[in-house]
């Protein structure tokens, strides 16, 4: 197992157990245990984990922003993000949404339009979209993360293996334009990628703040995906670094 695939496996049972210890995944994920203690140090430094004597807890301080406060923050510019994203969404289309705040509003958008297929790892998008007549909704299995009403695993991104859609519309944590589209949890990465393979048209929907940082984990480069939809509430440095993506909502 190389060390991308070990460091998510570690993640992925922290987030489940809220503590891993050493000796244990050592001898469960067949390395040594310094390969584990420099995999633990590699999460700490990250942010993503707190060291601990003989092993390692999930960061005190979460590296994804709890559902709750994501939703309220720069609530303004994601609804007229949402607005600008839905726009060019036709009845009868399939849409991707991923997980999070900006997609669940883009969600409430799309109520007006017919006939729609959506395709969604967000529990919360799931639940209201539920509620909509003439809608198609396919939920994607997966392992749950809970502060952000996330799946994902391998099952979430086989799932999407199956499916050819018309857009996806993907959040973000970060971009730059070197590092390109980055993300804090690397759990989230193979799904988000497999939402940009299955689509016709990726787009990347996030707020002005997110640009220029780097987060932990690339998701696409910023020619992988088709456009970029953002705000106006603060600048852009190096706009034309990025390319003819970026709409302004």
């Amino acid at each position: 197992m190389i060390a991308d695939d070990r460091r998510r496996e570690i993640l992925r049972r922290l987030q489940i157990d809220n503590y891993v210890e050493a000796a244990a995944l050592s001898r469960e994920l067949g390395v040594d245990a310094s390969t584990i203690r420099r995999d633990l140090d590699a999460l700490a430094r990250s942010g993503q984990a707190e060291r601990t004597h003989g092993g390692a807890r999930i960061a005190a301080a979460p590296s994804d922003i709890p559902y709750a406060v994501k939703e309220s923050e720069r609530r303004q510019e994601k609804v007229a993000i949402a607005r600008a994203a839905a726009t060019d969404v036709s009845d009868g289309q399939t849409v991707i949404l991923d997980s999070g705040s900006t997609t669940y509003q883009i969600a409430l958008e799309l109520r007006h339009k017919q006939g729609l297929t959506i395709i969604t790892n967000d529990l919360r998008i799931g639940k209201y979209t539920a509620t909509l007549p003439n809608v198609r909704l396919l939920v994607t299995g997966g392992e749950l993360l809970g502060s952000v009403y996330t799946l994902v695993g391998e099952r979430a991104v086989d799932f999407l293996s199956d499916y050819s859609a018309d857009w996806a519309f993907l959040g973000a944590d970060a971009i730059d334009p070197t590092a390109g589209i980055t993300n804090t949890n690397t759990l989230e990465i193979p799904i988000k990628r497999a939402m940009i393979r299955a689509a016709a048209a990726s787009i990347v929907v996030a707020d002005s703040s997110k640009f220029g940082s780097r987060a932990l984990a690339k998701v696409a480069a910023i020619e992988e995906v088709g456009q970029i939809i953002t705000d106006r509430a603060q600048p852009i440095e190096g706009l034309a670094d990025y390319g003819p993506t970026v709409l302004f909502a």
